[in-house]
């Protein structure tokens, strides 16, 4: 079991809702319904998403777009503590997602399938 934090849960075609989630690896791995990955947001070092890693791969809904991809499925954001763990957000952090994830995207199914790209990149060109 683990620790306790709030966070706000930002499902598709609704607007974002403070939540709680346990830190433990069936907990978040519940929450997103699935494998999960953890995100940066540019210019918040101190927050991150927390997804489902699979989310377009699996044919969930098309969430929000973000940093020109496409957030698949319900997300979470989390605040990261100096040890990199989640933590509980601060009341300012949630003001501030809240309005940055407020109004839901509609996005085609066809958009999130479109956005499933795997780029290969050969070494000679690194």
């Amino acid at each position: 079991m683990g620790k306790l934090i709030t966070v706000l849960k930002v499902e598709p075609r609704k607007h974002p809702v403070v939540d709680t989630i346990e830190t433990d690896l069936r907990s978040l791995q519940s929450a997103v319904g699935g494998m999960i990955d953890i995100i940066g947001i540019p210019g918040d070092n101190n927050a991150c998403i927390l997804l489902n890693d699979e989310g377009k791969l699996i044919g969930m809904e098309g969430n929000r777009y973000f940093c020109s991809d496409i957030i698949a499925g319900v997300f979470y954001i989390c605040g990261i503590n100096e040890n990199g763990d989640l933590c509980s957000l601060t009341r300012e952090q949630v003001r501030k997602f809240k309005i940055l994830f407020y109004n839901p995207d509609v996005i085609s199914q066809k958009e999130v399938e479109e956005s499933c790209v795997i780029k290969i990149i050969p070494f000679d060109d690194l």
